[in-house]
C-alpha cells in the first residue's frame, strides 16, 4: 500500500476510501483514479502508472482486497506506521519512516524530479492552491542542471552575441550599472 501511494500520491484516508468505481478507463485504455479528497473535498485525477496498476491487479482477489467495492483492506494508520518501522529496520534504514512520506515521495521524487509541472502535481494531489504544493518543490542541483540543459537545447541558435558595439544602452540586452 505504501508503494501504491508512492506512485499515486494518495493520502492514507483517500487510499482507505478508494473504490473500484473511482478507477476509470479512458478511450485510449489508460486507467485513472478520480476522487474527491477527503481532507479538502477537492477533485483529484491521477493517471495510474504501471506499478500501481499492477498492484491493483495483483491484489484484486487476495486477502488484501477490500470489501464493499473498496480496492484494499487497510489497517489503521498507526498500525501501518508500526509495520513501516519494522520494514525500515529490516532494510537497515536508520531514519524514521511514516505513511505520509509516500505522498511526499510521489510529489518530489516521482513527479517534480521527473519534470511534471507543479500545477499538474497540485491537481493530482487534490490541493486547492498551488501554494500548498510548493512544499514539495525542493529544487535539487541535479534537477536544476537537467532543466537548464533542456533550456540550453531549446534555445540553441536562437540568440547570439553581436560583434557590433553600440553606445546606446537602450538597445543593449543588459543594462548593468557599475
Amino acid at each position: 500500500m505504501f508503494l501504491f501511494s508512492t506512485f499515486t500520491g494518495l493520502s492514507y484516508s483517500d487510499l482507505k476510501d478508494l473504490r473500484y468505481k473511482n478507477i476509470q478507463i479512458n478511450e485510449d485504455g489508460s486507467r485513472w483514479i478520480a476522487i474527491n479528497r477527503r481532507k479538502t473535498g477537492a477533485a483529484s485525477y491521477i493517471p495510474l502508472l504501471d506499478i500501481p496498476s499492477q498492484i491493483i491487479d495483483k491484489y484484486r482477489d487476495s486477502k488484501f482486497a477490500g470489501i464493499d467495492g473498496k480496492v484494499f483492506k487497510i489497517r489503521t494508520k498507526e498500525n501501518l506506521n508500526i509495520q513501516l518501522k519494522s520494514i525500515a529496520k529490516a532494510a537497515g534504514i536508520d531514519k524514521r519512516v511514516t505513511w505520509h512520506q509516500s505522498r511526499h515521495s510521489f510529489g518530489t521524487t516521482v513527479c517534480l524530479t521527473n519534470g511534471i509541472p507543479i500545477e499538474t502535481l497540485s491537481q493530482m494531489m487534490g490541493h486547492k492552491s498551488v501554494k500548498t504544493t510548493q512544499i514539495y518543490a525542493k529544487v535539487t542541483r541535479t534537477k536544476l542542471n537537467e532543466d537548464m540543459t533542456k533550456l540550453e537545447k531549446r534555445i540553441a541558435g536562437k540568440y547570439e552575441l553581436s560583434d557590433n558595439q553600440t553606445t546606446n544602452k537602450n538597445i543593449s540586452l543588459w543594462n548593468v550599472e557599475k
